[in-house]
């Protein structure tokens, strides 16, 4: 059995030592929903999600200290991503297509959105993006690719988690420690199609 998550994750670094990965998912077996993980400088693993839906689904895919029910909103602006919840705000400038982005366009949707091209690109996302992978155990007998169709650079941000203010924005270093991948070093809003299947 095959689920797929279409959507966008962006993921940035901050001079606080908080890293922030936030999913905005338009077509999902679960619905159009947000999500954030949060790791703290100090490791804690944070998941905001919207509904025990999206909350059990992503606890049993990835590995959180912390799991909080609440609303979360991404919404799209001129200038980049505004996310809004009782724990984070966020806003995002987006810059312009990366390169990679612009290779990942040239590649055919449906091959790219295959699980054979993720597991045919994993070795080379390991070796030119550190941390990111395109295939791994999504856990419960799962397994989890992820099939990248294009990419924009993160400019700038300013946010505050808990009321404490993150910070200028920073590289995502080290790596975020959710599951077998994080997201690129430099900060990066991805588009995707994520799918978790069943190895039984």
């Amino acid at each position: 059995m095959r689920e797929r998550f279409r959507g966008q994750i962006a993921g940035t670094g901050s001079t606080s030592g908080i890293r922030v990965v936030v999913g905005d998912w338009r077509d999902t077996p679960l619905g159009a929903f947000s999500d954030a993980m949060v790791e703290r400088a100090d490791g804690h693993r944070l998941l905001l999600a919207p509904h025990p839906e999206a909350a059990d689904f992503i606890a049993a895919t990835y590995t959180f200290d912390k799991v909080r029910l609440e609303p979360i909103s991404v919404v799209t602006t001129e200038t980049g991503w505004r996310v809004r919840s009782p724990s984070l705000d966020l806003d995002l400038t987006l810059g312009r297509r990366t390169a990679l982005g612009g290779l990942l366009r040239l590649v055919p949707r449906r091959l790219a959105e295959s699980p054979t091209w993720s597991a045919l690109t994993d070795p080379i996302a390991r070796v030119l993006l550190r941390g990111v992978r395109t295939r791994g155990s999504a856990g419960g007998g799962r397994r989890e690719y992820y099939g990248a169709t294009d990419a924009h650079r993160v400019t700038a941000m300013r946010g505050s988690l808990d009321g404490v203010d993150l910070g200028a924005i920073a590289p995502v270093d080290p790596p975020c420690r959710f599951g077998f991948s994080s997201t690129p070093r430099r900060p990066t809003v991805t588009t995707v199609v994520t799918t978790v299947e069943s190895v039984d």
